[in-house]
């Protein structure tokens, strides 16, 4: 990112300097504007307290290494742009581009974004942007890689929840009333369209990417040993570890429901055998303190998995000041309902 310094007062013995950019970095409110509204240094301060972690959880797989996606930072960044009246127009200040071999196209691009505040003022930054493609997306790609860095760099997003510091042990930091809504209204859009969440253009495709309908003969390899996996899990632990690999491996919500609706009949036939015991069947001896921590662990571990919550470890150990492994059962279960009061309950 290109940052220009303020210009200072002006000083009639001293030479002006000629400084080499297309636009100034910061460009006032036009006159009239009203005083008590905020400038764009000061929306772009609330926007950062309001931002919701990204978690690295994009994996290219053919380099081996995880990245957050472009369309994650977008996704962190409209509600509480929105709410501050922040917008960005982007321009392309410079644009090379060479072809590389027969087929591959390699681009250099310098982005220009001008950052307005609802008084009308604006904050101008440069980004860099680079990307190589076999087609006709080069620039595409470039660009998402700029506007990407503009968001990390510029709002500071943070990757967990261990890079917000406005709370403590005993008032952890919550997300906004208005931030649980959009993201629970976003997962029931895309379950209502079987759709799985958008990936960034510059990621390597997923084993859930360009796979067809995942029904019938047309799933992947992968799906059909998850849904066996699912059937054969002896108990609701079990099957909270099968879930969770599919929603890490980027499975669709169509397939997650899939999953949800064999559990529910594991559930309900067991239930039916409980029902349909002997009565001098033995009634079940008490769990030890360990088993109940380990089971209430996998529950927090499923509900944190079903609200997309990233960082349990890190938020658990911020709360309660101690490893997860080492709680007690009524901590994890506490926790758990604070998940699911906050909007992670499906």
């Amino acid at each position: 990112m290109t940052v220009t310094a303020l210009p200072l007062p002006h000083n009639p013995t001293a030479p002006t300097p000629t400084v080499p950019v297309a636009a100034p970095i910061y460009q006032p409110a036009p006159a009239g504007a009203p005083d008590d509204v905020p400038r764009v240094f000061a929306a772009i301060a609330a926007v950062m307290r309001d931002v919701m972690p990204v978690a690295k959880d994009k994996e290219n797989q053919q380099q081996r290494y995880k990245f957050r996606g472009v369309d994650d930072a977008m996704s962190a960044m409209a509600g509480p742009m929105r709410a501050h009246g922040l917008f960005i127009l982007p321009s392309i200040a410079e644009h090379r581009a060479e072809r590389r071999g027969e087929k591959m196209t390699h681009v250099n691009i310098t982005m220009r974004y001008h950052v307005y505040g609802p008084a009308g003022d604006c904050l101008t930054a440069e980004v860099p942007g680079e990307a190589s493609d076999f087609a006709d997306k080069a620039t595409n790609k470039a660009q998402s890689a700029a506007l990407k860095y503009l968001l990390f760099t510029l709002f500071m997003i943070p990757v967990d929840g261990r890079s917000i510091d406005d709370g403590d042990r005993d008032h952890p930091v919550e997300p906004p009333a208005e931030h649980r809504a959009e993201r629970q209204q976003r997962q029931q859009q895309r379950a209502q369209r079987g759709q799985q969440p958008r990936r960034s253009s510059r990621a390597e495709p997923s084993p859930w990417e360009n796979q067809g309908p995942q029904q019938g003969d047309t799933l992947s390899p992968q799906a059909r040993q998850l849904l066996a996996d699912a059937q054969a899990a002896p108990s609701p632990e079990a099957f909270a570890a099968v879930r969770a690999r599919a929603e890490k491996s980027g499975a669709p919500a169509e397939f997650l429901a899939r999953l949800d609706r064999i559990d529910a009949e594991k559930r309900q036939a067991a239930q039916q055998g409980q029902q349909g015991a002997r009565p001098d069947t033995p009634a079940t001896p008490p769990k030890s303190p360990e088993a109940a921590a380990a089971e209430a662990e996998n529950a927090l571990r499923l509900a944190a998995s079903r609200a997309n919550l990233a960082s349990l470890d890190a938020d658990f150990e911020r709360v309660y000041g101690l490893p997860i492994e080492q709680a007690t059962a009524q901590q994890l279960d506490t926790f758990r309902r604070k998940i699911e009061a906050a909007g992670g309950a499906q």
